[in-house]
């Protein structure tokens, strides 16, 4: 080993050791748990099985939870990015005192309880809520709109939740983009469409990345705001992990599901970087 990096690893260590007791010891207890049968009204069987994780593939429930928390986690992140984008430019190219209003501005959402910001929006989003009943009012519809319980309420609920971590992560990477750079290809006579799409946005392409992942993340692994906006019925992954450890009491098929959506996670941050880097060289 080498002696300059001993004093690193013994101030680390107590993190290290943290770290391993609050969160790995956990996830391994459960691998040997996600391995077993659960007998309704018996319990979990002493039989090892991989049904739990097979049944995740083949079964077209398991299936459809899967793709639905899918198209959630990649639908939130692209309209997190659509929208978070032109606010982060705005926000970069801004004075010191605007910026810092700005900045507030887009923190301040954060500062109010998950639970509160998501019964703003059933108040919102209702049969009865602000938006039907306005646009009944208006004439435009003649019965409400289903907005939520479905894919359409989680979208914009969701989307609204996580949009601040998008811009916080665009904000600092597109300020780091060299300012004589840009002015070097204004002196060549570029427009300012080509600038922005051949420099400022490859450019912040980390930026991009560690903001995607951070939006797909919290998104397919939220739990309160798909509980409230989404219902009982339309489930994702969270969810159903969620009831199967605390309502129907089968802990081998949370545990397994666990795992996938573990997995499903990684494999995405995996490609995305992949992806975001050989596109931003090739820029």
């Amino acid at each position: 080993m080498n002696p300059r990096t001993l004093p690193g690893l013994l101030l680390a260590s107590p993190l290290l050791l943290v770290l391993l007791l609050v969160f790995a010891a956990p996830v391994l207890l459960m691998v040997p748990l996600s391995l077993h049968e659960y007998v309704a009204g018996t319990g979990i069987s002493s039989n090892w099985t991989l049904a739990n994780y097979t049944s995740i593939v083949t079964d077209e429930y398991y299936r459809e939870v899967v793709l639905r928390t899918l198209v959630l986690g990649f639908g939130v992140t692209a309209i997190c990015l659509l929208l978070g984008y032109p606010l982060a430019y705005y926000i970069a190219s801004a004075g010191p005192a605007m910026r810092l209003a700005l900045t507030m501005l887009v923190i301040f959402p954060m500062l109010l309880n998950l639970v509160v910001r998501s019964f703003g929006w059933i108040a919102l989003l209702a049969n009865r809520g602000l938006v039907n009943n306005l646009l009944v009012d208006l004439g435009l519809i003649e019965r409400p709109i289903r907005m939520m319980f479905n894919l359409f309420g989680l979208l914009v609920g969701m989307s609204h939740i996580f949009l601040p971590f998008m811009v916080l992560m665009l904000v600092p990477a597109i300020q780091a983009i060299p300012k004589d750079v840009q002015a070097a290809a204004y002196t060549l006579s570029a427009s300012r469409p080509r600038v922005f799409w051949s420099i400022t946005l490859p450019m912040s392409a980390p930026g991009i990345l560690s903001g995607s992942i951070l939006v797909f993340v919290l998104s397919i692994s939220a739990l309160v705001t798909p509980r409230m906006l989404g219902g009982p019925t339309y489930k994702v992954m969270a969810t159903l992990i969620y009831d199967d450890f605390l309502q129907t009491l089968d802990w081998p098929a949370g545990a397994a599901m666990s795992f996938a959506l573990t997995a499903l996670t990684l494999l995405v941050i995996g490609l995305s970087s992949r992806v975001l880097k050989r596109w931003g060289g090739a820029a």
